[in-house]
C-alpha cells in the first residue's frame, strides 16, 4: 500500500468518433497475446470517460489517499502503485495521427473529475501520461498542464 500521489490522463488511441467499451478495453489489456492481447494482470485504467460523458469503472478503488493492492492499474509502468489512471476514448485523428479529439461532454466530464481529484487529494499532481519520465507516447493527445 502507497500514498496515492497522482492522476495520470490517458487516451485510448483510437479514431476520432469511434466508440470503445470497458470489455473491450479489458480484453486488450489483460487477454493472452496469442489472442492480441498484452496478457496484464490488470487493465490500466480506473475509469474510462467514454464518448457521450460517461463515466465508466473499470476497477473499484476508494476515494481515500492510499493505493490499496486491488486498486493498482496497468497504466504507465513504474508509476503504477503510486497512481491513479483515468483514460478518455479517442485521442487518433481518423487517419491515425495523434489528435485531441475529445467530445464536449468528455471534456466536461474530464474537467469536473480531475477538479474532484484534486480537492480529495490536495498535493497530488494531474499529469498526462506523455509527461511520465521515460514514456515516449503523444497521449493523451493534449497538453495536461496547460488545459487542466
Amino acid at each position: 500500500m502507497a500514498r496515492l500521489k497522482r492522476l495520470v490522463i490517458h487516451c485510448t488511441a483510437t479514431p476520432e468518433g469511434r466508440e470503445v467499451s470497458g470489455s473491450a478495453i479489458r480484453r486488450y489489456h489483460c487477454g493472452p497475446p496469442s489472442e492480441g492481447g498484452h496478457g496484464w494482470s490488470q487493465v490500466g485504467y480506473a475509469d474510462l470517460i467514454h464518448l457521450d460523458g460517461r463515466i465508466e469503472n473499470l476497477v473499484p478503488y476508494n476515494e481515500d489517499d492510499q493505493v490499496q493492492p486491488s486498486e493498482i492499474t496497468n497504466g504507465a509502468a513504474g508509476w503504477n502503485g503510486t497512481s491513479r489512471h483515468v483514460c478518455y476514448v479517442g485521442g487518433l485523428s481518423k487517419d491515425g495521427h495523434p489528435k485531441d479529439t475529445r467530445t464536449a461532454a468528455q471534456r466536461r466530464t474530464l474537467r469536473a473529475y480531475v477538479a474532484r481529484f484534486v480537492r480529495l487529494h490536495p498535493g497530488a499532481e494531474v499529469v498526462g501520461h506523455r509527461d511520465l519520465p521515460g514514456v515516449n507516447k503523444a497521449c493523451p493527445a493534449f497538453d495536461v498542464a496547460t488545459e487542466l
